[in-house]
């Protein structure tokens, strides 16, 4: 049994990947402890796991909401280049601080997720194993596979591979100001330079396979492990279940992020008019129902919702295409209709088309006349439901939390 730490971005769709999993570590017997900002206290200690702080004085309790607020308000380039920043300003305060902290806990081993690579850095520094979590799709580029911030599809012709090799060229520059923060450490520390910031033990996707483009040239220790996600690690939430009607429903939520267009909502709700469904819209946390202008067809509106138990009863669900709600909406067979705002939403929506688990409609496009002849098709056509259960029995078959322990205690314990 070993000491692990977690360490992830302190927000809902990273947490509810990360903390399942420390959940099954920890039922096998090891000691978990989650690293991170006060705000993710709250859920770390309601999964039953340790916490232990970073960065309190310039993260104190409170600040990722104002974060998150801002974020909410932004799109395409501008929200992927402030999540970077944000990015880089954690790392910086967790090179401090980690280190000693680390040290001090007596930690054996580190879950890294994949978007907050200096966490490998550290684990470098103080001498210990490192497993890279990829909660996001995974970052590894392919010239074959297009970049996850886009909507392209899946496609083998030269032009295509071109095309991919061509973007990844002029936007790689763009993350170098947090490599070169990686670099600076390294140097500072004595260690060798950073050929890959990925663990050269496991690096774990919760996707199942079959939910990701043909990939070629992945590593060898690269791991489809299908989801982590479960209800016990999640705070209970009020829902009136009492005012569902009967019929087939439609859940809709952008996320915890993203959340805060309202148009997109009343284009949600115009869309389904006509339909012979009950419409239920989770604003994820970020306002109250009354805060929206009155939508068109009477949906249920909730500030937050149980959403993996409203998937289970869905029939489709209108989503940001988040890692975690795809996955979610997938376990339970559900087809979607995506609405991808930005960061690797894209990506994801684009591999629900693929796959024909779904269909999208990106941002700057959505209309009601287009979201609504979409929705039709997905929520009517057979096809839909049947590529999602497709997927849904790859998940059931690629082991997901368990798999994924099994290989984290078999490569740390080398």
């Amino acid at each position: 049994m070993a000491h692990l730490g977690l360490y992830c971005p302190a927000e809902t769709g990273h947490l509810n990947t990360m903390l399942p999993l420390g959940q099954e570590l920890q039922r096998r017997g090891n000691r978990v402890t989650f690293l991170g900002i006060l705000d993710a206290k709250p859920k770390v200690l309601a999964a039953g796991l340790d916490f232990l702080a970073i960065g309190e004085k310039q993260f104190p309790s409170g600040e990722t909401e104002k974060l998150f607020a801002h974020l909410g308000t932004l799109r395409g380039k501008a929200a992927l280049f402030y999540t970077m920043d944000w990015i880089q300003k954690s790392a910086t305060v967790f090179l401090d601080e980690a280190p000693e902290i680390i040290k001090q806990a007596g930690i054996e081993a580190l879950l890294v997720d994949q978007i907050y690579a200096e966490g490998g850095t550290v684990a470098d520094f103080i001498g210990i194993p490192y497993v890279t979590i990829c909660s996001a799709l995974p970052f590894n580029q392919e010239a074959s596979i297009p970049p996850l911030f886009t909507t392209w599809s899946y496609s083998s012709a030269w032009w295509a591979t071109f095309r991919n090799s061509l973007v990844y060229k002029l936007t790689n520059p763009f993350g170098q100001s947090i490599r070169n923060l990686r670099m600076k450490y390294r140097q500072k520390w004595n260690l060798p330079p950073e050929v890959n910031a990925d663990s050269k033990l496991a690096i774990l996707s919760h996707q199942p396979a079959e939910f990701e483009f043909p990939r070629k040239k992945l590593p060898e220790n690269f791991y489809f492990t299908g989801p982590y996600h479960n209800q016990t690690s999640r705070k209970a939430v009020d829902f009136p279940w009492n005012k569902l009607t009967g019929q087939p429903l439609i859940y809709a939520s952008m996320g915890t992020l993203q959340n805060r267009l309202t148009n997109v909502f009343q284009n949600i709700a115009s869309a389904c008019l006509g339909l012979d469904a009950q419409l239920v819209i989770s604003l994820g946390g970020s306002a109250s129902p009354e805060s929206l202008p009155k939508l068109v067809g009477n949906p249920l509106v909730v500030s937050y919702a149980p959403q993996l138990q409203l998937l289970e009863k869905a029939s489709l669900s209108i989503i940001h295409a988040g890692m975690n709600s795809t996955l979610e909406s997938l376990t339970y067979g559900v087809p979607m209709v995506a609405i991808p705002v930005t960061n690797d939403q894209p990506g994801i929506a684009a591999r629900i088309s693929w796959t024909g688990s779904g269909e999208f409609v990106p941002l700057g496009k959505l209309n009601r006349d287009r979201l609504q002849k979409v929705v039709k098709k997905v929520f009517t056509e057979d096809s839909y439901k049947k590529n999602a259960l497709r997927l849904k029995e790859a998940i059931k078959r690629s082991g997901g939390v368990k798999q994924a322990s099994d290989i984290i205690e078999q490569v740390i314990s080398k």
